[in-house]
């Protein structure tokens, strides 16, 4: 995985997520790992669409590859305390789909 123990990528982009709060939940996770004292283990960095449009924002903690869905600015905080400070994953906002492309368009998924 290289100098980082963990990565975060926020979906920061696409037609919803920066809509429902991603630049926000972005921030929140970055002063959080700041606060925590582990910027330099944890990496949080804006990403393009994630294809699941409709459940953002989007969170994505690697190597774990452990998605979280609708997140919030209490969620943000979440993940940071629950999930990269403690190690246990925030069932709340886990988000498990199947693989590929995912949105919701007018509550229904996409082909």
């Amino acid at each position: 995985m290289g100098q980082y123990k963990r990565h975060v990528f926020v979906c920061t982009s696409g037609k919803t997520c920066p809509l429902d709060g991603s630049l926000q939940v972005h921030s929140i996770l970055k002063k959080g790992v700041a606060a925590a004292g582990v910027r330099d283990t944890v990496r949080v960095n804006h990403s393009g669409c994630m294809n699941q449009c409709g459940h953002g924002p989007m969170v994505v903690v690697y190597p774990e590859d452990v998605w979280y869905a609708h997140v919030d600015e209490v969620g943000a905080r979440r993940i940071v305390e629950e999930h990269i400070i403690g190690g246990n994953i925030v069932d709340d906002y886990r988000y498990i789909a199947p693989p590929g492309d995912n949105k919701l368009v007018d509550g229904d998924p996409s082909p």
